[in-house]
């Protein structure tokens, strides 16, 4: 066995006996203006990674795992505080609602550590306009990981541009349809067009120590060019549900499907909701996905476990070739812990697989520290 095997085992069995969890959450500096209460919020992260094998980038990419039996270089270092982010947000009682607003970025824009869009939304009434997080995600099935990537396999956690009703439980957007893999793509180039805005419901509620969520999604994908006029429907469900067993124990659980679902699959292997087939007509591809995950509270903080999957079925498709990523698979441990009020540490192995179109696939390990300091 060579000295990388031996160092990939062992950095998955050390590293996994000393991981445990849950990240605090971020406070915020409070003051009043007039009736509005206002907040100033965030935190700096620090995020130490080192890769056994292949660099997956600042973040788990997937797409950057080795196939085997490919050439590569192992072991990678990376540092950086792209995560670190800030928000201001208000409150105002305004004719027997609240008004609430939120704005709020990060340094992951493109470029070199550039500040990025977040939030920047209003809600009143129940009536919510402006970008936030997609409604087809419940925030029920996460379970708490270091990479900014997250758990997965459950509807997308990105945020986009909506108009969203909610009454009690219930809520229902208009969104974006540009944002999460819309574009029908014919020889790898996009040639669809968004005529209309995807259309998302979710209900959410707590029975006991139960918690669920269910997301419908329907979007239509359209092209109209000169070689091609076609249209159809995609859709994709998604439950999720969480039970705490014990005032230290948490379970959580979720799953995703849908055809023509495309990127409201979080991390589907592909992005692109459907394709132009040999006749002519938009093909949608099938994707589903899943998570399983537990959170056990331990000294000042959690350990936390988690087992994600998402894929796309390609058996019966001529999409891509040989080389195009079917199934993406991850395993996080860690503990993340809270020495103080507003400070967070953690340390996480998690294990990482690709698999191809071909049946060939590849995994890598990553090692992953944080220290965040929030105010």
């Amino acid at each position: 066995m060579t000295l990388q095997q031996n160092l990939k085992r062992t950095t998955i069995f050390t590293a996994s006996a000393l991981a445990l969890a849950v990240a605090s959450a971020s406070h915020a500096v409070d003051f009043e203006v007039g009736d509005t209460t206002a907040s100033v919020y965030g935190y700096a992260k620090l995020d130490f990674i080192y890769d056994v094998d292949a660099d997956l980038g600042e973040f788990v990419s997937h797409g950057n795992i080795r196939l085997d039996g490919d050439d590569g270089s192992d072991g990678h270092t990376t540092m950086n505080a792209r995560q670190s982010r800030i928000g201001f947000s208000t409150a105002t009682p305004l004719e027997g609602s609240t008004l609430t607003t939120k704005i709020e970025g990060d340094f992951y824009g493109s470029g070199n550590k550039t500040f990025r869009l977040r939030h920047a939304y209003g809600s009143w009434n129940g009536i919510l306009a402006g970008q936030t997080w997609t409604n087809f995600y419940g925030f029920v099935a996460g379970t708490p990981v270091i990479d900014f990537n997250s758990t997965f396999g459950t509807g997308n956690q990105s945020r986009q541009a909506q108009l969203r009703y909610t009454v009690n439980n219930f809520s229902i957007s208009l969104e974006e349809p540009e944002a999460l893999g819309k574009r029908v793509t014919f020889d790898g180039d996009a040639v669809s067009k968004s005529a209309l805005p995807d259309l998302i419901a979710r209900y959410t509620d707590t029975s006991g120590p139960f918690k669920y969520s269910a997301s419908a999604m329907g979007r239509q994908l359209e092209v109209e060019t000169d070689t091609f006029d076609d249209s159809t429907l995609g859709w994709g469900i998604a439950l999720e549900g969480a039970m705490d067993l014990s005032e230290a124990l948490t379970l959580r659980a979720g799953v995703t499907h849908g055809d023509g679902i495309g990127g409201y699959l979080n991390v589907s292997p592909i992005q692109p909701p459907a394709y132009i087939d040999g006749d002519g007509d938009i093909d949608t591809l099938e994707g589903t996905g899943g998570t399983v995950g537990a959170s056990l509270k331990a000294g000042p903080g959690a350990i936390n476990a988690a087992y994600s999957i998402a894929t796309v079925d390609l058996d019966d498709e001529t999409y891509g070739d040989d080389d195009t990523n079917e199934t993406f698979e991850s395993v996080h441990l860690n503990y993340i812990w809270s020495p103080a009020q507003r400070i967070s540490y953690g340390i996480e192995t998690s294990w990482h697989s690709r698999e191809v179109a071909d049946g060939r696939d590849g995994d890598a390990v990553r090692v992953q520290g944080m220290v965040m300091y929030s105010f």
